[in-house]
């Protein structure tokens, strides 16, 4: 159909009223800018974390930790001359909800750094995109050694897992005198089979033993088929390098079938829930951890004392974890007198001897944290300081 100029000259006038009108519908620009000063101001701090899940007591001790650090920080007048700002996004305890937490941290919240995750499969999940993005990551908890190799925006603040698993390998036969282990790992978490790996070669190292070598998978509930073909091998002990919540259900399981010897961890074990969920089955076990709440260093007591008024609880190694990782997080900004990515990953990697609640912490060139364990045994609901190893 063709039409008149003068129509075609009112169709374009018409169109033109609409998109005035359009725009004097929009918001002035002062009233934008009122809006913009809504949102959060300060050097924003990203946490991505399990707050609920299978693992949720980590992230939720994690974050608390993250919080009373940043607190603490925020009361003495923040870093340079600003407030820190933690976003967190719980990425219900799977690694792909956790590559979604840390893509909208970086880049919708424009985050300067990454805390997380507590889980090694988790880290492993987001760590090739905070590299990608040249944002500082530091793990609070994650102990596989793969985690910081993925590049140099990686940091860790705990020790790794071949200093965990040869630790607690040494300790079962060095100080308890045991010879012949049964090892139970969880196959779909990386955490649990490099630990049980860096344990079994130090077991063969020192002359013992591996009679029996199961497996499962985070989420299972029934271990009984596993156990009774580890009892029919008459292992001195059972070394199970998973979480909490199938340890707890592992340890009823093994005591309903007659199994008595010890059974041997890591950090994976440290949750209130361990207790709630093995009850009397965990009694005699024993598992490596970041700190003891019985440290009599100031520095311990006074956070302990902190977090128990806060929260009614003795904090677990991920709360201490979290805050010591917050605050080499903030001593590094401080130091490098900037945000800049390069310069705060720099600043990071040249963290030493810094004076943590686990311990003092430098900074490898693997990024990895030099610090020191604890060996705990768990007896009548509550745990016990057994030796301190350093690294």
């Amino acid at each position: 159909m063709i039409y008149s100029r003068g129509v075609v000259l009112g169709i374009l006038g018409c169109l033109l009223a609409v998109v005035f009108t359009i725009t004097g519908c929009s918001k002035p620009a002062g009233e934008n800018a009122q809006q913009d000063k809504k949102a959060p101001q300060g050097i924003k701090i990203g946490h991505f974390a399990s707050m609920t899940g299978s693992t949720a007591t980590f992230g939720q001790s994690t974050d608390r930790g993250i919080r009373m650090a940043m607190d603490e920080i925020n009361s003495k007048g923040g870093i340079l001359g600003q407030q820190i700002v933690l976003i967190t996004e719980d990425n219900q305890g799977k690694p792909e909800e956790a590559v979604n937490a840390a893509l909208k941290l970086i880049n919708q919240d424009k985050v300067v750094a990454l805390l997380g995750e507590v889980a090694s499969s988790r880290s492993l999940a987001v760590a090739p995109i905070a590299q990608q993005s040249k944002i500082p990551m530091i793990s609070p908890a994650s102990t596989n050694p793969k985690v910081t190799e993925v590049g140099d925006y990686i940091f860790r603040a705990c020790f790794i897992d071949p200093f965990q698993g040869s630790a607690m390998a040494t300790f079962a036969m060095k100080d308890l005198g045991l010879k012949k282990f049964a090892v139970f790992t969880d196959i779909k978490n990386d955490y649990s089979t490099g630990l049980a790996q860096f344990f079994k070669e130090k077991v063969k190292e020192l002359g013992g033993e591996i009679v029996a070598d199961e497996s499962y998978s985070e989420g299972d509930v029934d271990f009984k088929a596993q156990l009774t073909s580890i009892k029919g091998k008459k292992p001195d002990a059972i070394f199970i390098p998973g979480y909490y919540t199938e340890f707890g259900l592992i340890a009823r399981q093994a005591r309903a079938l007659g199994i008595k010897v010890p059974m041997l961890g890591g950090d994976g074990w440290d949750s209130d829930k361990t207790f709630e969920i093995g009850g009397e089955a965990i009694n005699g076990c024993y598992y490596s951890n970041h700190y003891s709440s019985d440290d009599i260093r100031p520095e311990v007591q006074k956070f302990v004392s902190d977090y128990k008024k806060l929260y009614g609880s003795t904090p677990d190694a991920m709360s201490v974890l979290g805050f010591d990782a917050m605050m080499i997080l903030a001593d590094s900004i401080k130091r490098a007198g900037t945000t800049d990515n390069q310069k705060l990953r720099d600043a990071i990697a040249a963290t030493k001897d810094y004076n943590g609640i686990t311990g003092k912490v430098s900074m490898d060139a693997q990024r990895n944290a030099l610090k020191p364990l604890v060996v705990l045994k768990i007896n009548n609901g509550k745990t016990e300081f057994v030796k301190l190893v350093n690294p």
